[in-house]
């Protein structure tokens, strides 16, 4: 990973009427940055804006307001059809759902090569065959499989497919909206080690949206945790297990199940009553190096004198 910003997300909303002058703020108002070569984990329960931040991100929504810059060029900025047709080539997705991302009506080979053919990186009809045929086998598939169709492959197959149309036309950065929520947990595992082996073969950059805080910590080196269209807590994936300070966050941690007996019989799960929460006031701060919390002054204080407490015993 470099300190090169391959992304910059400022102040982003993303709003949507909802009818009778009502409107939700799916987005309301993130900021953070993705560095080149990193994996950056967003995490938060079902219906928190994670996927619509995904989205907004590739323009497949248009944002309320805010900025989103890409190689320091903005993303919702009027572009050139060149230009466009770069920074779409440059930015790709892997979707949540392997049954419904894949066109039925086309073979496999046709989904693959699609990218190729509309940014016409390779020419000929035999060109394309033969990088079909590689990218399925970098994907873990048989190059016999061109023919297939999508409803002839189980979901994590299916999942493999859409990893390949994302890495047909060489993308530098690719955004996993739920790649693994779908899919059987033996099947999980897979694909997330795919998804590392690809990103060091290929130098990409990953934002891995999830709601499966275990494996999110296993494929990010940093995390951030998103509450009702808010980033409430951002930190290195490590830094964020061992010292988690927000509720919200403390709350998500104490559901993640261990495979032992005992400490399940035990294991007192916290529930995060945001009523109890002084939202009016709070701002993102960073409480110790590159760990940010959204929070009060006087929580700041608290979770600052906290966090130097706990790192002062350790030292003992």
């Amino acid at each position: 990973m470099s300190n090169e910003k391959l992304l910059e997300v400022k102040n982003l909303k993303q709003h949507f009427n909802s009818g009778k002058k009502g409107v939700i703020k799916a987005v309301d108002g993130i900021s953070f940055d993705i560095y080149r070569g990193e994996t950056f984990g967003l995490v938060g329960e079902s219906g928190c804006g994670k996927s619509t931040t995904g989205r907004t991100i590739i323009r497949l929504y248009d944002a309320t307001s805010g900025e989103v810059k890409f190689n320091g060029i903005d993303v919702h900025g009027k572009k050139s059809t060149k230009n466009l047709k770069q920074f779409n080539r440059q930015m790709q997705m892997i979707f949540q759902d392997p049954y419904a991302s894949l066109n039925p009506r086309m073979t496999v080979k046709e989904i693959i090569s699609e990218g190729i053919v509309i940014h016409g990186l390779i020419k000929n009809e035999k060109g394309r065959t033969l990088r079909v045929q590689e990218l399925l086998e970098t994907v873990g598939l048989n190059k016999e499989h061109a023919s297939r169709y999508p409803h002839e492959f189980s979901g994590g197959q299916r999942q493999r497919i859409g990893i390949a149309r994302a890495l047909a036309v060489d993308p530098e950065f690719i955004i996993a909206d739920e790649p693994i929520s779908a899919l059987d947990v033996s099947i999980q595992a897979q694909v997330v080690n795919l998804m590392k082996e690809l990103q060091k073969k290929h130098q990409l950059t990953y934002l891995f949206i999830a709601h499966d805080l275990s494996m999110v910590k296993y494929i990010s080196d940093r995390i951030a945790v998103m509450y009702y269209g808010k980033i409430v807590e951002l930190a290195d994936s490590e830094e964020l297990y061992e010292n988690p300070l927000h509720p919200y966050t403390q709350s998500l941690l104490s559901a993640i199940p261990l495979p032992d007996p005992d400490f399940e019989r035990n294991r007192k799960r916290m529930v995060y009553d945001p009523k109890k929460h002084d939202t009016q006031y709070t701002e993102f701060r960073e409480v110790s190096p590159d760990h940010w919390v959204l929070c009060t002054v006087e929580e700041y204080k608290n979770y600052k004198q906290a966090i130097q407490e706990k790192k002062g015993f350790l030292k003992k």
